[in-house]
């Protein structure tokens, strides 16, 4: 009998987590075997791996702890990469040098799988002095739009999706042009934005005194503090971003705050991190522990509880020795501190089996007892692998105990550190968990609430047809178990009728026992009042939450998730293409059909003797035409080895579906050093570009994307500027007619020269 619960599950575990050759033969054969390759990885490093191997696969089994994706992917692959899911990486100097030195440690932490998170409060403003070159700052935005393309050049090598975390300080002057960046939808979209909100800001809004934006000790602007929040607030009403990050709490309660200050957190949020912070995650399924499920007798196993989290604790201390790292500096900075991210999911899923409504005041009680426990268990695992392993290198006691997070912990917590030590800086972080809690059973996502209760899920089959499977949630799939077809209970809520501050009560509660910091998102209705969203903001502050992060369903940024009238919904974490309004789900590359429509453009290189035909076949899926293979050729065979190359790597990239108009991005904007050509009035960079090009007209042709030069994800909305009617002006350093309004300035598409007016 199969150990998962839907098909959806066994997909995932197939697609994502199950161990393969390069070929595509399987390596773990069963869903047992994952867990075993991961025990025996995770065990490993122990001096009797025998007696911890057993120990660690109870744990995994029935999917009761959920060690991250990199975890369950990684450990015991023998591959390069990091077990490890975020990092911030390190504090970004203020010199051409040093930022650029910073974007290489960035794309070799990407490359590896590691999401990533920046404080871009170091640059200087834009328009302040850069002496000695006699010119003026392009800020900090500049450079956030150079690590974005690195993202995407990332991204499109592999089959991740890049993310990254950008925070900048409220007193930064450039901070209310980061609080609008997201309103073009094309710019930076490889980050979430977060504002770093300081107790001096929010005493000032709470009084309604003035805000001075400084940098280097130089005050630029001085506004009303209420101003300001209003602005952030207003964006995030419209366009979902920035966050919010409640920067000095997180200092005041982190429990290495006597040797680290932090300035940036993870692309989600839930880990604040110090330059070069690292942390593994692992989450707690609460549903599996839940006794007598919908009986007036339900409680939680919390002798299960404490075991299961202290044999957690165990595995992710040793994720930290059998892990990798991109970067040197990330390794001795996790095994310095020896940081964990323990959390739960499937909370939402508990409560329901408990009887109790997500949100009231007897489910906050509830959140609040679990997570206590689970500190309370965390810390004193972490004590007694201290007595046996040692305490974390920085462990000192004084300055250990003095944080405002060890001040609310239980005496003999504190008394037990005071005299052993402790393992782990930071124990307890939670994390967002879609994918896992799909492949857990369709189990509620972190401390989330359950956003749909049964859905229709379409996915598109290899020959091109679709098929519909229902994925139920994994407590109501338990209610049917138990009573059939009688209506769910009206303690059954979901995200859509859930009012926001019932969602901050919840993070509140959760947070009091979260050393690190929380994931979550408070869903509001698209009709709620501005003022009434900004109330969720101040009750997050006022509660004692780290940080705050809304979605309210708008215009601009659409819905994360769409439920029709039968309650359905589409989870966003599975790679998809939106087509027509629904989601089609890509389970594996589709297979080439017998026969393609395309057609053939010749291409004439001015430096070449022969010209190069490239070939651009298609494929309709769900009523719509889009590219499936490239091919290339030209009797030049100085070009053979690298456009085979290029062919393959095009067609791989198309035939995964989704958005692939990067890759004609990627291609215009390579530059060969030895010099472009001048093709139709226009300078084309190199042979690369010219295909790139060529491939560009090909997906106006079919309808694909919008217009040449337009519809693409780094300037959608640019125009060239018409002179008399005719062609754009020359740009004055390469000559070429593509100059665009870009932020106010005329920019060139080609070599990137702009003169601000």
């Amino acid at each position: 009998m199969s150990r998962f619960a839907a098909p959806i599950a066994e997909q995932i575990w197939d697609m994502k987590y199950r161990l393969k050759a390069a070929d595509g033969t399987p390596i773990d054969g069963t869903l047992e075997d994952s867990w075993r390759r991961i025990a025996r990885a995770l065990a490993a490093v122990e001096q009797d791996p025998a007696m911890w191997e057993p120990r660690f696969y109870a744990a995994l089994e029935d999917f009761r702890f959920l060690p991250a994706g990199r975890i369950t992917a990684g450990a015991g692959t023998g591959r390069s990469v990091t077990l490890f899911n975020c990092f911030v990486m390190g504090t970004i100097p203020d010199s051409m040098g040093g930022i650029f030195d910073q974007l290489k440690e960035a794309a070799l932490t990407m490359q590896q799988g590691g999401g990533i998170g920046y404080d871009f409060s170091t640059i200087r403003p834009r328009g302040a002095a850069v002496h000695g070159v006699a010119a003026d700052a392009s800020g900090p935005l500049s450079f956030m739009d150079v690590w974005d393309a690195m993202c995407r050049t990332i991204m499109s090598a592999g089959s991740r999706r890049g993310a990254m975390m950008a925070t900048m300080r409220c007193d930064h002057p450039d901070i209310e042009a980061f609080i609008e960046a997201k309103r073009d939808p094309a710019r930076l979209r490889m980050f979430n934005l977060s504002v770093l909100v300081t107790d001096a800001f929010m005493a000032a809004v709470k009084a309604d005194e003035s805000w001075e934006l400084a940098f280097d000790g130089k005050v630029y602007k001085t506004l009303p503090a209420r101003d300001l929040w209003n602005k952030i607030m207003r964006s995030t009403y419209d366009y979902a971003e920035p966050g919010v990050i409640f920067i000095d709490r997180i200092n005041a309660m982190n429990n290495l705050s006597y040797v680290e200050t932090i300035a940036a957190t993870n692309p989600c949020g839930e880990q604040p991190l110090p330059p070069y912070g690292a942390c593994l995650l692992g989450s707690i399924n609460l549903a599996r522990l839940v006794k007598d499920a919908f009986e007036p007798t339900a409680a939680m196993d919390l002798s299960a509880l404490d075991e299961l989290v202290r044999t957690a604790v165990r595995m992710m201390d040793n994720v930290v020795d059998a892990s990798r790292f991109p970067l040197p500096q990330q390794a001795e900075e996790a095994r310095q501190k020896r940081r964990i991210g323990l959390g739960v999911t499937g909370l939402a899923d508990a409560l329901l089996m408990m009887g109790l409504r997500y949100g009231s005041d007897e489910a906050v009680a509830a959140t609040d007892a679990w997570m206590h426990a689970i500190a309370r268990a965390s810390y004193l695992a972490s004590v007694e692998l201290a007595k046996e392993k040692g305490a974390f290198p920085l462990f000192d006691a004084e300055g250990y105990l003095a944080s405002g997070n060890m001040l609310q912990m239980d005496k003999d917590v504190r008394a037990a550190i005071a005299t052993h030590g402790i393992r782990n800086a930071l124990l307890t972080s939670v994390a967002p968990t879609g994918t896992i809690s799909l492949y857990a059973g369709n189990v509620s996502s972190g401390i989330e609430p359950v956003f749909a209760y049964a859905y229709t899920r379409k996915v598109l089959q290899k020959d091109g047809s679709r098929t519909e499977e229902e994925v139920v949630d994994y407590a109501v799939s338990l209610w049917r178990q138990k009573f059939g077809d009688r209506p769910l209970p009206a303690h059954f809520v979901d995200a859509q009728t859930l009012p926001p501050l019932d969602h901050v009560k919840m993070q509140a509660a959760a947070q009091k026992w979260v050393d690190s910091s929380i994931s979550k998102t408070i869903n509001c209705p698209e009709d709620i009042s501005f003022d009434a969203f900004k109330e969720v903001y101040m009750a997050a502050w006022d509660q004692g939450c780290k940080g705050c992060t809304t979605y309210r369903p708008n215009d601009v940024t659409g819905s994360v998730l769409a439920v029709s009238e039968k309650s359905e919904a589409t989870p966003a974490e599975t790679p998809a293409t939106a087509t027509g309004g629904e989601v089609v789900y890509l389970s594996e590359p589709l297979d080439r059909p017998a026969a393609l429509e395309g057609a053939t453009y010749k291409l004439k290189w001015p430096d070449s003797e022969h010209a190069i035909y490239i070939t651009v076949n298609d494929i309709v899926v769900a009523g719509r035409r889009r590219p499936f293979e490239v091919f290339i050729n030209s009797k030049n065979m100085e070009h053979f080895a690298w456009t085979v190359a290029l062919t393959r790597m095009i067609s791989a990239v198309f035939r995964r579906g989704g958005d692939i108009s990067f890759v004609v991005e990627e291609l215009k904007a390579v530059f060969d050093p030895r010099g472009g050509a001048w093709m139709e009035g226009r300078y084309i960079p190199s042979i690369l570009a010219a295909i790139g090009g060529v491939i560009e007209r090909h997906l106006v042709q079919i309808g694909f994307i919008s217009g040449e030069g337009m519809g693409l994800k780094t300037d959608p909305q640019a125009e060239i500027i018409p002179v008399g009617g005719q062609r754009g002006k020359a740009c004055s350093s390469c000559g070429s007619y593509e100059m665009r309004m870009v932020e106010g300035c005329m920019t060139c598409a080609n070599c990137g020269y702009s003169k601000c007016g």
